[in-house]
């Protein structure tokens, strides 16, 4: 069903556009509001773009009015790690994808729910999978979340 190793880097310059590459490789960070996902409304799943592995659900999107798609959690603690970041002048906790090691965004206390997170996570490192096309993308096991 899904790849969870990271492809090599001259593997990932073919397959990746040049923003998904600059933002899962090097750190880079798509312009809010212009994204792909950061007003997607639709029910599904939302999988790294590197390994295919899902990382969080529209159950758990919200629109957090930052002009990135913005979830309270990922589907699992252990699919994404949290790195310490002090780029730019400032201390945030960054976002990674467990198995592609790929920088998806950054996680802030300011979100809603009993957590009060907000995992801010650039579009460029997802790839959306809409409920009714979960089989034909081979993740019908995840059809359950959505029923």
């Amino acid at each position: 069903m899904t790849q969870v190793s990271k492809p090599p880097k001259e593997e990932l310059k073919k397959k990746l556009t040049p923003m998904q590459y600059k933002v899962t490789q090097e750190q880079g960070t798509e312009p809010p509001f212009q994204n792909e996902f950061w007003n997607e409304h639709r029910e599904g799943l939302y999988v790294d773009i590197v390994t295919g592995e899902p990382l969080f659900t529209s159950k758990d999107k919200f629109d957090s009015g930052c002009g990135w798609p913005s979830f309270t959690k990922p589907m699992e603690k252990g699919k994404v790690e949290e790195k310490i970041d002090t780029s730019h002048g400032m201390v945030r906790t960054e976002v990674r994808g467990k198995g592609s090691d790929s920088h998806l965004g950054h996680v802030f206390n300011d979100g809603p729910g009993p957590s009060g997170l907000r995992y801010c996570i650039n579009s460029a490192a997802l790839r959306f999978i809409p409920k009714e096309d979960l089989e034909k993308e081979g993740y019908g096991e995840y059809r359950k979340l959505f029923e």
